[in-house]
């Protein structure tokens, strides 16, 4: 014999189908290696010799009229879901008495038929479907890799608890408004059924009865060959994968008697026509264009436009972290200042306050991670050139604030950073620093009351937009530096400068200066506008005179 090359690799694959799951077929192979099939050798033997002839030892056909050679070797093409009983499941459902639930007496019906019609195909391999009261030892398995010294984590442990099959959805649950946002003292079963992503799965088990030959139909010899899991997405977990071009998969069984049996799985689903392939690419075709139609319909097909020498600046932001500070329970009021010549719609917000976050050791410092999200829109308008060109840019102030267990608040730092001139992603840091009191009574009553130094206006960490004078003095202001604040900003600019030719832009040095050459088109497009305007107004006075005076006048007698 052949040494055979067999398959050690028995993880799960991962497939992804459009079709229905309902046209996937497999075709196992089952065949003992061991026992019997080495039996079937027959030397010749060799005359004076009294030897045995090996013949001797051929099994005999058994009572029920099957041959061992037949329950040796067997092939079943299975579908998605078929059901294939089992000796054990003959012998349990022929018995009406044994029927408990309505699964149990439609099993009855069909192995009632199936005795009328000649009896069932299979032998060894028989199917446990989804709707069958059946889980394999395997999916409550803790472990997740396959190391022998593996310590199951919490999460692990956790997890193993969660069924996955045939979770029972709670839509009605779902849609209502709850009053509570937070539990904080969930239940188990509250963490089992709400915090476990679990999407619902069908199962389906092929198995292989390998039990010796006369003794079918007992637990104790029943093996899981393959398991197929299928979820709504249309994803197919085949545990282990196709045999394909692989070697075979080997079962040794335990006991007294060990034997050795090989098996293979192979995906023999039938293969769409042309004819099918190409009428679901023209469905699918249809379908997309028509989604793309409706996603057209949403956006319309004008684009929004500035003004002639106006920029756009849009900006996705989000208060990442704050870290180095000396108390806990930390939140963030930030605010947008805008320079002269910008302003902003009504409806974005220019401020706003994170939520109170508590803090994690990191190395030596005390993080506190807010993940707040903020968007502010803001226009750029640089209308009279002759007061000279604008550099300022808008400014993002930061207020960093600490509250304790009595509800008393603590300023922790103040910090302000120009915002990016240039589109894309940027990640800033921002320094902070508190105003303090020279002596040890200030740092008391920081302590226990929580009062402290605070500024009146939060401007004054830069230059404050109130200020007239040259020079900014702050002699004699104490400050201490406390830690730093993240912000991530996505910043998107939009202009009709940003539409001009290769050459002229690489003349143009910053977005500033490419508007500032679009001041003399911003005011011929404001006196186009008036134009407009006053030729609207003569119209709709010319139409309130009444018809003999806009008429031309009649000939003189």
């Amino acid at each position: 014999m052949a040494e055979v090359v067999w398959s050690t690799d028995t993880g799960e694959a991962v497939y992804r189908s459009r079709d229905p799951v309902r046209n996937l077929r497999i075709r196992v192979h089952l065949q003992r290696i061991t026992s019997s099939n080495f039996l079937h050798y027959q030397p010749v033997a060799q005359p004076g010799k009294d030897l045995i002839d090996l013949a001797t030892f051929r099994p005999h056909p058994t009572a029920s009229g099957h041959r061992p050679e037949e329950e040796e070797e067997e092939e079943v093409v299975i579908g998605w879901q078929e059901k294939l009983f089992s000796q054990f499941e003959v012998d349990l459902y022929q018995n009406e008495g044994a029927c408990q639930s309505p699964l149990d007496y439609q099993y009855h019906q069909e192995i009632l038929k199936l005795e009328r019609s000649g009896g069932r195909k299979n032998q060894r391999i028989f199917t446990y479907t989804d709707s069958d009261r059946y889980t394999d030892v395997e999916e409550y398995c803790q472990k997740i890799t396959t190391a022998a010294s593996e310590v199951p984590s919490f999460l692990v442990e956790r997890m193993a608890n969660v069924r996955r099959r045939r979770q029972d959805r709670r839509g009605m649950e779902g849609s209502k408004l709850k009053s509570r946002i937070i539990t904080w003292e969930p239940s188990e079963d509250f963490i089992r059924n709400n915090h476990a992503i679990n999407t619902p799965l069908q199962t389906m088990y092929i198995m292989a009865d390998l039990g010796p030959c006369g003794e079918l139909g007992y637990k104790m010899y029943e093996h899981v060959l393959c398991t197929l899991k299928v979820d709504s997405n249309g994803v197919i977990t085949v545990k282990p994968d196709f045999t394909g071009l692989k070697g075979p998969y080997r079962i040794e069984t335990e006991g007294e008697k060990q034997e050795l049996w090989k098996y293979t799985i192979d995906n023999v689903s039938s293969l769409a026509q042309p004819e099918e392939e190409e009428r679901e690419r023209r469905v699918f075709k249809d379908l997309y264009g028509r989604h793309k139609e409706y996603l057209s319909s949403l956006v319309g097909t004008d684009f929004e436009m500035t003004a002639p020498g106006a920029l756009r600046l849009f900006v996705n932001g989000e208060v990442v972290s704050a870290q180095g500070y000396e108390y806990d329970n930390l939140y963030i009021h930030f605010f947008v200042e805008l320079p002269a010549n910008w302003t902003s719609p009504a409806f974005p917000q220019l401020s706003g306050v994170t939520q109170t976050c508590a803090t994690k050791s990191l190395g030596r410092d005390k993080v506190a991670y807010f993940s707040y999200p903020f968007t502010f829109e803001a226009f750029f308008l640089h209308e009279d050139e002759s007061s000279g060109p604008l550099l300022e840019w808008p400014v993002l102030y930061c207020q960093v604030l600490s509250l304790d267990f009595w509800q008393r608040y603590r300023v922790e730092g103040y910090g302000a950073v120009v915002l990016p001139a240039t589109p894309g992603s940027h990640t800033l840091t921002v320094s902070t620093w508190r105003p303090v009191e020279l002596g040890l009574v200030a740092e008391l009553r920081r302590f226990f009351i929580g009062g402290a130094l605070e500024l009146e206006d939060l401007s004054y960490v830069r230059i404050p937009g109130t200020f007239k004078g040259e020079r900014l003095s702050r002699f004699g202001f104490r400050t201490e530096t406390t830690g730093t604040v993240t912000f991530r900003l996505y910043c998107l600019q939009q202009s009709r400068a940003f539409m001009e030719s290769n050459s002229l832009r690489r003349r143009m040095r910053s977005v500033l200066d490419r508007l500032e050459g679009f001041s003399q088109q911003s005011s011929t497009h404001n006196v186009l506008e008036a134009f407009r305007r006053a030729r609207r107004r003569m119209q709709e006075a010319r139409e309130s005179l009444p018809q003999d005076l806009v008429s031309p006048s009649g000939t003189l007698a």
